[in-house]
């Protein structure tokens, strides 16, 4: 393992959420290389010095430089650190091992399921990086604006090698940002994964005008739908009590800063889908993941209806007045089971 304290750290994906990692990082004294695909947007990031499409006003700290060639931004990197839309997240991965002969250790931040075959990220990892020798994911519940102005922050960090999951998590900690560690790497992305898609529907609710107890309802009966296919998956129940179940579920259901809510706010309130989308202008996870989640819950026969209820809305032309109400005449049963 590299000598934190001078540790570089390329990172894939400069929007808000990479962006704002590549900012923690350089405070925390790592040398950072902030690369995206579009070569105009690292132009801008050089020229400013300030994220101003995504994070506008925040002043890049000076351990950052933009790098618009990929070959150079992974050229002797010790880590890198993906964060891209889960869709572009097997591409990110080919190019790194095309360009890196001596692969860097390397830890995502995406979250979701990949678009078309519902894999988890660590599959998608396995599939391309067979024998890789040390990978993460960092997940839970953080905006990529209050990390980016040092509002204090706790996540988890997952990897099957415990030594590594504490190696990253030391990457990362920091006074006001907590790195936890779990070798619950299933566990981990699933509970990042799920939030996203009931946090369409508790916007959905509250767009509708359905008021705080429907919101609170849809929450925890969105967490056992995380922990039914959790446990049918192989997930640790702890895992999705914790900071990147629970947290996170939490966080993204409640405040308007989470792009996949505000998506449902539009919804509920009678905007197209088209419309939300282009209004709210950036990846929104829960879009695809519905639709992957959905079909994975019947793979495995597990009862997810909320699931169900906002891929119908997506997908299927469902009316979202029509997808909650059909929620609320379920019938009656025993709340555990």
């Amino acid at each position: 393992m590299p000598n934190l304290s001078h540790a570089a750290i390329t990172v894939l994906g400069a929007g808000s959420w990479g962006t704002a990692l590549a900012m923690l990082l350089a405070r925390n004294g790592v040398a950072v290389r902030l690369w995206d695909r579009d070569a105009s947007h690292i132009a801008a990031l050089e020229k400013s010095r300030s994220n101003e499409r995504y994070l506008p006003g925040i002043p890049l700290p000076d351990g950052i430089s933009p790098v618009a060639e990929l070959g150079s931004a992974l050229s002797e990197s010790d880590f890198v650190l993906v964060v891209v839309p889960s869709g572009g997240f097997r591409d990110a991965l080919k190019n790194i091992s095309a360009l890196q002969q001596t692969p860097g250790k390397l830890i995502w931040a995406s979250k979701g399921l990949e678009p078309g075959s519902g894999k988890f990220l660590h599959q998608v990892v396995e599939e391309e990086m067979p024998g890789h020798p040390a990978y993460a994911a960092l997940s839970g519940p953080s905006f990529a604006l209050e990390v980016a102005r040092g509002l204090p922050t706790a996540v988890t960090v997952a990897s099957p090698d415990p030594a590594y999951a504490d190696a990253v998590a030391e990457l990362f900690h920091c006074p006001t940002f907590r790195a936890y560690t779990s070798t619950d790497l299933l566990g981990v992305e699933l509970g990042g994964s799920v939030k996203n898609v009931l946090a369409i529907a508790a916007g959905i609710s509250d767009g509708l005008g359905y008021g705080a107890n429907a919101r609170a309802a849809l929450i925890t009966r969105g967490l056992a739908e995380i922990m039914r296919l959790g446990a049918k998956l192989g997930g640790q129940r702890e895992t999705f009590m914790g900071l990147a179940g629970v947290g996170d579920l939490v966080l993204t259901c409640t405040d308007n800063l989470s792009r996949n809510r505000r998506l449902g706010l539009a919804l509920g309130q009678g905007q197209t889908l088209a419309a939300a989308i282009d209004a709210i202008g950036q990846a929104i996870e829960g879009l695809e993941t519905a639709k992957e989640l959905d079909a994975l819950a019947t793979r495995h026969q597990v009862d997810m209806p909320i699931t169900a209820q906002v891929k119908a809305v997506l997908y299927d032309g469902a009316p979202p007045a029509s997808a909650v109400q059909a929620l609320l005449n379920r019938e009656a049963k025993a709340e555990l089971l």
